[in-house]
């Protein structure tokens, strides 16, 4: 995801031929438009929209636990005997309990969870890199761009479903976005939109802060580091403040510390936050159902932005030649959305058909996005 040394090696380009043939075969896929998808989900029942995004978490854990050789594995987990009591069992049902108890216990009760390949449901990104900025642009504009195949910092060309929203009248300032990888300021093309984007270790400015956003504030301060993804709870902690006082109607919320601790090769750490994930927007939802306004009024999105490799040997690791990496899941919470839990028929999703599908939830059609007039909104305080 990041710009830290341990991404730029693992996350830099793929080697000429390789990168060659993905070319060729995806100029080909660029001109097959991407279709609706058809899910148990009732259009425009919702008012808001959150999206959570945690960066480079697989399915494999969402959907079956710990894996078993990782957990018991010292080079991966120093301390096996301690998190193997938090997170192992040797049933797999009861195993994802335990690491993600809110989608189990809630979203699969209340909501629907798909790309669990064992059963027959497959997610995908469509872009050929299986890497953070690729993924995110396709997560966010419905797009898969060949001119965004690296993590550099340039200002996507494409324009986002977020932007699109922001310049609907009914929505202009109800978008908000927070993120811990300091890239959605490009992603995003804040120059060109303006949107109200907290991104990285940037400070909450406000001309007002609440007291929640001035402890994030010092917290951040404290202990910023050089790095280009801040510690997820900051993010948390700053957009729910955010959320508290502003009440935007539109929330993307992205996680990265799971792709972080991936990258570093500690599966310790990466369930550690997988289960802090979990817990974070668990607290978000219990908040959105005590709170007028959003009481079984808001429709929660959760995904990721690519997967990982699916060996053994390189579950640390994502990108074009690596095998796994386009692999990907998302949950699904709220009005509108038929209480089907864990989806096991046969089904193929894509990334790149989110935008417009999220879209639909608010009753707003994406796919007039590039004739839409999309205008320069004032950003919002922050």
């Amino acid at each position: 995801m990041n710009t830290s040394p341990v991404r730029r090696f693992f996350e830099k380009p793929a080697p000429m031929k390789s990168i060659l043939l993905g070319f060729t075969l995806f100029s080909f896929l660029l001109f097959i438009p991407a279709k609706k998808i058809s899910l148990p989900v009732q259009p425009g029942k919702a008012q808001n929209l959150f999206i959570i995004t945690t960066d480079g978490f697989r399915w494999q854990e969402l959907f079956t636990g710990a894996d078993s050789f990782l957990i018991h594995n010292e080079n991966y987990t120093p301390d096996t005997g301690t998190i193997k009591s938090m997170y192992w069992c040797g049933d797999a049902a009861e195993r994802r309990k335990k690491l993600m108890p809110f989608f189990w216990n809630v979203i699969a009760g209340k909501g629907q969870l798909y790309g669990n390949r064992n059963a027959g449901s497959r997610m995908n990104v469509s872009n050929i890199y299986s890497s953070s900025y690729p993924g995110y642009n396709e997560l966010l504009t419905g797009t898969t761009d060949l001119r965004i195949y690296s993590n550099d910092k340039k200002f996507n060309p494409n324009i986002n479903l977020l932007e699109y929203i922001n310049a609907q009248d009914s929505f202009a300032n109800k978008v908000a976005v927070f993120s811990s990888w300091g890239l959605f300021p490009y992603i995003l093309n804040k120059q060109r939109n303006n949107l109200p984007i907290n991104s990285g270790y940037a400070i909450i400015e406000d001309s007002s802060l609440s007291q929640n956003e001035l402890n994030v504030n010092t917290t951040t301060e404290i202990i910023k580091e050089n790095s280009a993804t801040r510690h997820d709870r900051l993010s948390f902690l700053a957009a729910k403040s955010y959320v508290e006082k502003n009440r935007p109607r539109v929330l993307f919320l992205s996680l990265g510390e799971t792709d972080e601790f991936a990258h570093s090769s500690r599966y310790d750490l990466y369930l550690q936050q997988a289960h802090e994930v979990d817990a974070m927007i668990a607290e978000l939802w219990h908040w959105v159902q005590t709170t007028p306004g959003y009481k079984d009024n808001t429709v929660f999105i959760i995904t990721t932005d690519h997967g990982r490799g699916s060996r053994k040997g390189n579950w640390n690791v994502h990108g074009v030649i690596t095998k796994g990496s386009s692999e990907t899941w998302m949950a699904c919470l709220g009005p509108g959305v038929e209480p089907m839990g864990e989806m096991k028929e046969d089904q193929q999703i894509y990334t790149r058909q989110l935008p417009q599908f999220m879209g639909s939830l608010l009753g707003l059609d994406f796919s007039d996005k590039n004739s839409a007039a999309l205008r320069t909104k004032p950003a919002a305080h922050r």
